[in-house]
C-alpha cells in the first residue's frame, strides 16, 4: 500500500508481534493519524477545500485497512504454529501405538486365544443348557434320542476349568429331559388308553345297532308270518263265526299293542343305558384332561426353577470370572468382591457387568 494514500507508515515485520500483542501497542500509530486530523483546516466553499477533506479522510480509511492487514497477517502466520505442532503430536502418537501395538502382540495373541477356548467351553455348556427347551414339546422318541445325546458327550480334563460347571450344565439337562420324557409318556399313555376306550365304545354301539336292527327285523318277520296264519284263519272261519272272528281281532289287536308297548319300553331303556355309557365316557375324558392339565402345570413350575437356577448359576460365574480379574488386577478379595457387588447392583455410573 502506498505511503501516499495513508497517514502513517504500519509497524515493521520484525516488530509487528510485539505491537500488536502489547496492551494499547497502536496507540503511537493511532496519535499520529490523530495529529494529522487536528492539523488539517477543512474548507467546503471551494472544490479544492472539499477535495481535500475527500482526501484525508479516504487517508484515514486506507490507513485503517493497512494497519488491519498487518494484524490478519501476523495472526494467520500464528495460526499455522499449532497446525504444525498437531501434526507433529499426530505422528508421535501414531508411532508409539504402532510400538505399543508391536510390544503388546505376544500378550493380544494370547488373549484371543483365551477368549477363543473360553467362548469354546462355553458355547458347550449352552449347548447342554439349551437341549430341554429344544425338546420340551418333543415325542418320547425324540427326547429319548435327546438324553443319548448328551449322556454320550463325556466331560473330563479337556474342559479344564469349565470341567465343574459342564458337569452340572449336563446333569441338570439330563434331569430336565427326564422330566419331559416323564411327562411326555404319560400324556402318550393318556392318549393311547383314551383311543382304546373311544373304540371300545364305538365298538359297543356298532353291535347293539346291529342287534337292535336284528330284532326289529325278526320281529317284523314275526308279526308278518302271525297276521298271514291269523288272515288264513279268519278266511276259514269268517262265514261261521263272525262275531268269534271279531272278538279275535279285537284280542290280536291287544296282543300288538302290547308287544308294540313292550318294544318302547326296551327302547327307552336301551337309550337310557346309552346315555349312561356316555356320560361316564365324557367324566373319564374330563378326568384325563384334568391329570394333563396338572402334569403340564407340575412341569412347568419345574422348568420354571430349572431356568431360575440357571440363571443364577450364569451371573454366580460371570460375577466370580470379574471377581478373579480384580484379584489378578492387584485388588484384595474383599475390595474386589465389594467392588463386583457394586457393579452388579448398578451402583457404579457407566460401569455394567453383561450377563
Amino acid at each position: 500500500m502506498s505511503a501516499e494514500t495513508q497517514l502513517v507508515e504500519v509497524p515493521a515485520k520484525e516488530t509487528a508481534l510485539q505491537v500488536y500483542s502489547a496492551a494499547n501497542g497502536l496507540d503511537p500509530f493511532l496519535a499520529k493519524i490523530r495529529e494529522e486530523i487536528d492539523g488539517f483546516v477543512p474548507d467546503v466553499t471551494t472544490r479544492k477545500g472539499r477535495e481535500a477533506i475527500a482526501s484525508i479522510a479516504y487517508k484515514v480509511a486506507r490507513s485503517k485497512t493497512a494497519l488491519d492487514n498487518v494484524g490478519k497477517e501476523l495472526v494467520a502466520e500464528l495460526k499455522e504454529v499449532p497446525k504444525k505442532i498437531d501434526a507433529e503430536r499426530k505422528r508421535m502418537r501414531d508411532l508409539l501405538d504402532s510400538w505399543q501395538a508391536e510390544v503388546r502382540k505376544p500378550l493380544t495373541e494370547w488373549e484371543e486365544a483365551e477368549e477363543a477356548r473360553v467362548s469354546k467351553h462355553k458355547a458347550g455348556i449352552e449347548w447342554f443348557r439349551s437341549r430341554p427347551d429344544e425338546h420340551r414339546y418333543s415325542d418320547s422318541a425324540q427326547i429319548r434320542a435327546a438324553i443319548a445325546e448328551v449322556q454320550a458327550v463325556k466331560i473330563g480334563d479337556p474342559w479344564q476349568e469349565f470341567e465343574a460347571e459342564a458337569l452340572r450344565a449336563k446333569a441338570n439337562a439330563l434331569e430336565a429331559l427326564s422330566g419331559h420324557l416323564a411327562s411326555r409318556e404319560r400324556h402318550e399313555a393318556e392318549q393311547a388308553e383314551l383311543a382304546r376306550l373311544r373304540a371300545e365304545a364305538a365298538a359297543r354301539e356298532q353291535k347293539e345297532r346291529e342287534e337292535r336292527i336284528a330284532r326289529q327285523a325278526a320281529e317284523q318277520a314275526r308279526r308278518q308270518e302271525e297276521a298271514k296264519a291269523q288272515a288264513e284263519r279268519d278266511a276259514a272261519v269268517r262265514r261261521e263265526a263272525e262275531a268269534q272272528a271279531a272278538a279275535e281281532r279285537r284280542e290280536l289287536e291287544l296282543k300288538l299293542q302290547a308287544q308294540q308297548a313292550e318294544r318302547e319300553k326296551l327302547e327307552a331303556q336301551q337309550r337310557a343305558e346309552q346315555a349312561e355309557r356316555d356320560a361316564q365316557r365324557r367324566a373319564e375324558e374330563a378326568a384325563a384332561q384334568e391329570r394333563q392339565r396338572q402334569a403340564d402345570e407340575r412341569a412347568r413350575i419345574e422348568r420354571e426353577a430349572a431356568a431360575r437356577e440357571a440363571d443364577k448359576a450364569h451371573k454366580k460365574a460371570i460375577n466370580n470370572e470379574a471377581l478373579a480379574a480384580f484379584v489378578a488386577g492387584g485388588m484384595d478379595e474383599s475390595s474386589a468382591r465389594r467392588a463386583v457387588t457394586l457393579i452388579a447392583q448398578r451402583k457404579i455410573p457407566g460401569v455394567h457387568i453383561y450377563y
